[in-house]
């Protein structure tokens, strides 16, 4: 299919370039065009000057940007230069809000937005085995999942507009929780004495495994945190789950506190430190 891929940073580069590998006609874009002519050079494809040239005839158009507001900033530029009945699909991590506008004006112009938040981080993404999460209309899905499955190893449609990003703020809610868990057991490893590579034999074997223990245990206990999903991005999700549960009334009082931390590990310079980081804080 011909693809329009705006945002080819440590996330968006790799899956895009899974779609070239797949055959597909891929037109890169990227805010900063050295990074587009590297990813091009590395994939021996096409890069754009501008969204509206990334765009041009697209039947389906993927975003893995910053913010709500570069959503809204190339959505609005892209529109008018797809295909007929294109499928715009959003990877970036946004509030719930944004997905259901840029549906809305998707569909006024007889076109279909797919909210599409990813879980797997970097590692999944160069993999090839990121898990989506999909918001908006199904029979649009079913004509991008194909697409999508160049660089996921599950899809998953989760309802209306907006709750692709929803099930998002779930996954991060889970997250903030066990890897706090898992820095203050490591903490308390230590502590204690006791040999931490030892102690993770023992534990991970049992109920208190998880994907947080099996990656992400040995670095903790090592203080090593320069690599991973950045504190900075944790904290621009947390921010979108908790101004969520501000609106619809869930209590997370858990996940305001870890949030909390991760405040304290920006102070201390590691705002570019894995989210295992918590760690860091407590010695």
């Amino acid at each position: 299919m011909k693809i329009g891929f705006a945002g080819l940073g440590v996330m968006g580069a790799p899956m895009a370039g899974h779609l070239v590998a797949a055959g597909h006609d891929v037109v890169g874009f990227n805010r900063s065009p050295d990074k587009a002519r590297a990813w091009a050079e590395a994939h021996k494809a096409r890069f754009a000057a501008s969204v509206a040239e990334a765009a041009t005839g697209a039947e389906v158009f993927i975003l893995c940007v910053g913010n709500d507001d570069d959503v809204r900033a190339v959505v609005t530029q892209a529109i008018p230069h797809l295909a007929p009945g294109a499928v715009i699909v959003d990877h970036t991590t946004t509030s719930a809000t944004v997905a259901r506008e840029m549906s809305a004006l998707a569909a006024e112009h007889s076109l279909s937005f797919i909210d599409a938040p990813v879980s797997g981080g970097q590692a999944g993404a160069e993999a090839g085995q990121l898990s989506v999460m999909a918001g908006g209309d199904a029979q649009a899905l079913d004509r991008a999942e194909p697409v999508i499955r160049a660089y996921a190893k599950a899809v998953k449609h989760m309802g209306p507009s907006g709750a692709g990003q929803l099930t998002k703020m779930v996954n991060q809610i889970a997250i903030a929780g066990v890897v706090q868990g898992l820095a203050e057991a490591v903490h308390f490893a230590q502590a204690a004495g006791l040999d931490t590579d030892a102690v993770y034999d023992a534990v991970s074997k049992g109920a208190a495994q998880s994907w947080q223990m099996d990656n992400r245990w040995k670095t903790a206990a090592e203080g090593r945190f320069d690599f991973g999903f950045a504190v900075d991005w944790m904290r621009k999700d947390l921010g979108l789950v908790l101004d969520e549960a501000t609106a619809n009334g869930a209590k997370l009082d858990l996940t305001r506190l870890v949030d909390g931390y991760y405040a304290e590990v920006q102070a201390m310079g590691g705002g570019r430190w894995d989210t295992s980081s918590l760690k860091a804080r407590l010695g």
